[in-house]
């Protein structure tokens, strides 16, 4: 069992990432529900899940930076800049979470030199008394609502040794916890955070295939599941490349040979490839 981490957490947006990050980490007893607080703006909706879940609900964001240690930001990303200027210096001294789809490090301490905060230990010789807003940026994923979740912690951070060693012990509570340096953190989110919804198409797709030779659609959906499941967990667990575990399946003239042919000549690792490759596009358009 993880050991408990005692610090008061304040998120600012609590939405359904947040809602299971929160959660997860009081079911798991990794924080004690009475020190997490959270401000959205739909207050009735917020007030329910802090009921449901166990956090306590805020009425402001700066009451919930004011409560907190640590700031986790979980609102959309187009919502920062606004939240930034409404309560930036109540994050001085402060640890600052992203979770924030596409913000990252260098993002947060332009905002702050804008706003005349300081950004590293250095300022405290312009600064005096103030001590900088210390940031990790992280990237999940939406496996996180089950404890199989992916967090990429950007590489490029300012939290202190031990402060990013408490955040790794209560995020891999959750799930997997991948260092990328900066310039790989879009890339890695794709594959991370797009990823589900591809997998999802793949285990939809050989559901459909075993419903149209008779398997039940519940059972055709178990099937499916456990197989991936299991063939990821297979890979993680073993260290084995996923060719050597693709051929270990495939015997000579056998049947799953014939399906990889198949798929093969169908360009599924090229439609893999350029499903990223669109992602990469739109972004770069």
């Amino acid at each position: 069992m993880r050991a408990k981490v005692t610090m008061n957490i304040g998120f600012l947006g609590m939405g359904n990432m947040a809602q299971a990050i929160a959660k997860g980490w009081i079911e798991r007893d990794l924080v004690r529900a009475g020190e997490i607080v959270a401000y959205a703006p739909h207050q009735d909706r917020l007030k329910e899940n802090a009921l449901r879940i166990g956090f306590r609900a805020v009425s402001s964001a700066a009451e919930a930076v004011q409560r907190s240690d640590v700031v986790i930001i979980a609102c959309k990303p187009y919502q920062i800049h606004d939240l930034l200027q409404e309560v930036g210096f109540e994050l001085v001294g402060k640890q600052l979470w992203s979770i924030a789809a596409g913000w990252k490090n260098s993002d947060f301490n332009r905002e702050f030199i804008e706003l005349g905060l300081p950004v590293n230990e250095a300022s405290n010789a312009k600064f005096g008394w103030y001590t900088p807003v210390r940031v990790q940026c992280i990237m999940p994923n939406t496996p996180a609502m089950i404890g199989e979740g992916v967090f990429l912690f950007e590489e490029d951070n300012s939290l202190r040794p031990e402060e990013l060693e408490v955040m790794k012990h209560l995020f891999a509570g959750l799930g997997m916890v991948v260092l990328l340096p900066s310039k790989l953190m879009d890339i890695g989110g794709y594959i991370s955070g797009c990823g589900p919804a591809f997998v999802d198409i793949f285990m939809e797709a050989y559901a459909d295939a075993a419903v149209k030779y008779g398997v039940p659609r519940a059972a055709a959906y178990q099937l499916v599941g456990q197989t991936v499941l299991g063939s990821a967990k297979l890979m993680l667990e073993t260290g084995d490349h996923p060719g050597v575990l693709k051929d270990a399946v495939c015997s000579p003239n056998g049947t799953t040979i014939c399906g990889v042919a198949a798929l093969e000549k169908a360009g599924f690792r090229s439609a893999c490839i350029e499903s990223i490759d669109a992602i990469v596009n739109k972004k770069k358009g």
